[in-house]
């Protein structure tokens, strides 16, 4: 092995190493010490509220694809949509 090919592969090892520890999270503060780093609290906020509007709109799909499907669309279709319009009200 020369000496280039030593230098691409530490150079290889240490990228790989830093891609693994910022994917687990693990920080170093000034001193060098090492941390995990844990979400902020408005992450958190924003991460619920993002999953909620994910669980909001699942089931609109749902309902749509009940409509989609349906065999009697003609009747039920003025009902789905009215169901929707109240759901959306709460």
């Amino acid at each position: 092995m020369n000496p280039f090919e030593m230098v691409i592969g530490i150079v290889l090892i240490v990228t790989i190493g830093s891609v693994v520890r910022a994917k687990y999270g693990v920080r170093r503060d000034a001193k060098g010490n090492e941390f995990y780093a844990t979400p902020a609290a408005a992450d958190n906020a924003e991460t619920k509220a993002l999953q909620a509007e994910i669980r909001a709109l699942k089931d609109r799909i749902q309902v749509l694809e009940r409509i989609a499907t349906d065999t009697n669309r003609a009747v039920t279709l003025d009902q789905e949509i009215e169901r929707l319009r109240d759901n959306s009200k709460i």
